[in-house]
């Protein structure tokens, strides 16, 4: 079985935000509560509907992960890049995602 993290966007501006142990929708993959068997999967999903039906955010999802050097890394290129920032620089404030992190 491959490890999954709650991803999300946050309904007030859409940010990408994942579900820590403390219960909080956070904006970085780095603090997400880390599901390792079908059961907690389960229960991250009860969570993320409930979440969704409050209206706290959309695009509910269970990602796949995996930790490396105690780091997690998305498997889906798409899941890297929400988790990183954008692949080039945009705007001011919005620095281009680390190439390492981003590379399949």
């Amino acid at each position: 079985m491959v490890d999954k993290v709650l991803t999300a966007n946050r309904l007030t501006d859409g940010i990408a935000v994942w579900l820590n142990a403390n219960g909080e929708w956070a904006t970085s993959l780095q603090g997400a509560l880390v599901a390792r068997d079908a059961e907690a999967e389960t229960s991250l999903e009860t969570i993320g509907k409930k979440a969704y039906a409050d209206n706290k955010v959309v695009d509910v999802a269970l990602i796949e992960i995996q930790e490396t050097g105690g780091k997690l890394w998305p498997l889906r290129l798409r899941e890297r890049i929400r988790a990183e920032g954008p692949t080039m620089e945009y705007a001011p404030g919005y620095a281009a995602a680390d190439p390492e992190f981003i590379a399949v």
